[in-house]
């Protein structure tokens, strides 16, 4: 065998290495924050990343009532949804999402970034977000994380 030929090594289900992170959203950038998740859910952060395969970490993300959005997109910003009935589009700016259900915000932000297809929607199950500093995901010893250590 050739020493100098490499093969590209290609991550599956068996061989990838998924472990849990825990970050504090705490006075974060809504748009920093989520695009920093986005990377790590979908793996990207990893030397192995296959592109259609989960590669990525689960992360839980605390304290999501605690989020920042700069300017005046607090105001101004607009959530489009619609209902299924004629005239049923609604709107919702980020103040009211945020004392309605304030994980919503992340949710919607980082699930924005993932790919649009059957991968996304199994890699947004990696996604868990909470309000508070509280989480039921103590048993599997989540690695805190400073998201400035992430580029």
């Amino acid at each position: 065998m050739d020493t100098l030929t490499y093969k590209t090594i290609s991550a599956n289900k068996e061989t990838v290495h998924k472990e849990w992170i825990l970050v504090d959203a705490e006075n974060e950038i809504l748009g920093r924050l989520s695009s920093k998740v986005a990377k790590m859910i979908r793996g990207k952060n990893k030397t192995n990343f296959t592109p259609h395969v989960d590669c990525g970490d689960n992360v839980i993300v605390i304290n999501a009532e605690k989020i920042r959005l700069t300017g005046k997109k607090m105001d101004e910003k607009e959530y489009v949804r619609h209902t299924g009935f004629p005239g049923g589009q609604r709107f919702t700016s980020p103040k009211e999402l945020l004392k309605k259900n304030p994980t919503a915000i992340i949710e919607k932000a980082v699930k924005g970034m993932l790919p649009k297809n059957r991968l996304g929607a199994v890699l947004f199950a990696n996604l868990h977000v909470y309000t508070g500093a509280e989480h039921p995901h103590t048993a599997q010893q989540p690695k805190e994380i400073k998201l400035n250590s992430i580029k």
